[in-house]
C-alpha cells in the first residue's frame, strides 16, 4: 500500500507541475491512473459506500467496488494527496475558473530552487556539520543532502576534515530527544511526563514543540505549554516515559527567535545580581569552577568558590546533590534545602 500511495502521489506531481493551466478535480480523477482505478473516471457515479477496505483510507478498493466509488471517497483521498504533497513542499496553487470550478496547478517556476553557489569555506562547514550527527535518521538525510549539493557542484572541501584532528559530534542519550524532533518537524503537539528540579514527581505537559537546541551538554525543547498558555523550555533529561504525539498539526505560528539559551541562563544564574559562596566537593562540580570568580581551598577535600547569583540558581546547585554546599546568602541556602527535601521526601 505504502508503494501504491506514493506511486499514486509522483503521479499527481508530475500532472500538476505538467499542465500549462489549472486542472480541476474531475480532469485530475479522469487522468491519473490510481483514481479512475478506485473511483472511476468521474462524472456521474453511482452512489455508494466508501471504497476505503480493512479501515485504511488509501487501500485500494475490491474488484465488486472499483469503478463505482462515491464522489465524496474521492474528494477525501484528493484533499490528502495534496496536503501531502504541500507537506514534501510542493507549491500548489488553487486558482478559480471563469466557471466557477477550482483548478489546480504547480508552476515550474514557484517549484525551483535557485542556483546554490558556495565558496571553499562554507562547502567545509556544510561538511563538518553533516558529519555532527550520530544518529542514523540524521546521518541519512545528512547524507542525501550532501550528495545532491555536490552533484550541483559543490567543491568536495569537506574531505580535508577526514582522518584529521577534528571531529564534530553532538552526543544524544535522551530517548525523547528523535520524537520531539520529529514532533517539530511535523508541528505535532506532544504529551509528555515532565519532573522539574524541585518536583517530587512528574507532571504531564501538553506542547505545541517549536525546536530543540544543546547548550552546555544539554538538549533543551522550546514550544508552547497549551495548559499554562506560555512558552516554556524543558530539559530533555527530565522528560520521564515516552513521547506522546498527536496525529493533526497544530496551526499556530512558531516564532522566528525562539530565546532558549537566554531562557536557561536566566535559570542557570547566567543573569547575575549578586554573588554568591559555595563550597564544592574536589574532582566535582566542573561546570560551576568554570563560572567561579575566585576559589579557595579549604582543605580536607573541599573548595570554596565565589559564582555569579542570579535568578534560578538555586536549581542548577540543587543538581549536584551532596557535592555542593551552600555558605552565603541564606536565602540561597534556603531555596536549595526546600529543593533537596522535596526530592527526599517523594
Amino acid at each position: 500500500m505504502a508503494i501504491a500511495k506514493a506511486e499514486r502521489l509522483m503521479n499527481l506531481a508530475l500532472c500538476l507541475l505538467g499542465t500549462r493551466r489549472p486542472l480541476s478535480k474531475r480532469e485530475l480523477r479522469g487522468s491519473i491512473e490510481a483514481y479512475i482505478e478506485a473511483f472511476g473516471p468521474g462524472g456521474d457515479v453511482a452512489s455508494g459506500a466508501d471504497v476505503a477496505s480493512d479501515g485504511d483510507p488509501d487501500a485500494a478498493p475490491s474488484p465488486r467496488t472499483a469503478g463505482t466509488g462515491s464522489d465524496d471517497a474521492f474528494n477525501r483521498m484528493f484533499e490528502r494527496d495534496k496536503e501531502d504533497l504541500r507537506e514534501l513542499g510542493l507549491i500548489i496553487e488553487t486558482v478559480e475558473g471563469i466557471d466557477g470550478e477550482t483548478g489546480y496547478l504547480a508552476r515550474r517556476d514557484s517549484n525551483r530552487l535557485p542556483p546554490i553557489t558556495l565558496d571553499v569555506e562554507e562547502s567545509a562547514a556544510l561538511g563538518l556539520a553533516a558529519k555532527v550527527w550520530q544518529q542514523a535518521r540524521l546521518a541519512s538525510a545528512a547524507s542525501g543532502a550532501l550528495q545532491k549539493l555536490r552533484a550541483a557542484g559543490m567543491p568536495l572541501a569537506e574531505d580535508a576534515y577526514e582522518g584529521g584532528a577534528l571531529e564534530t559530534r553532538i552526543p544524544v542519550h535522551e530517548a525523547a530527544f528523535e520524537p520531539l524532533m520529529l514532533a517539530a518537524r511535523d508541528r505535532r503537539t506532544v504529551l509528555f511526563d515532565y519532573r522539574k528540579a524541585n518536583a517530587a514527581r512528574p507532571e504531564q505537559r501538553h506542547v505545541e514543540p517549536w525546536t530543540l537546541e544543546c547548550w552546555r551538554g544539554h538538549w533543551y525543547l522550546a514550544g508552547w505549554d497549551r495548559d499554562r498558555e506560555a512558552e516554556r523550555v524543558f530539559r530533555l533529561s527530565r522528560i520521564t516515559g515516552r513521547v506522546r504525539s498527536r496525529a493533526l498539526p497544530f496551526t499556530a505560528p512558531v516564532p522566528d527567535h525562539v530565546t532558549v539559551r537566554e531562557t536557561v541562563e536566566s535559570w542557570a544564574g547566567e543573569t547575575a545580581t549578586g554573588t554568591a559562596l559555595i563550597k564544592v566537593r574536589a574532582g566535582h562540580g566542573y561546570p560551576l569552577r568554570a563560572k567561579a570568580l575566585a576559589r579557595r581551598d579549604l582543605g580536607d577535600g573541599w573548595d570554596e568558590l565565589e559564582i555569579p547569583y542570579g535568578h534560578g540558581l538555586d536549581a542548577w546547585l540543587a543538581e549536584f546533590g551532596p557535592d555542593v554546599v551552600v555558605l552565603e546568602p541564606d536565602d540561597l541556602r534556603a531555596d536549595v534545602l526546600d529543593r533537596l527535601r522535596a526530592v527526599a521526601a517523594g
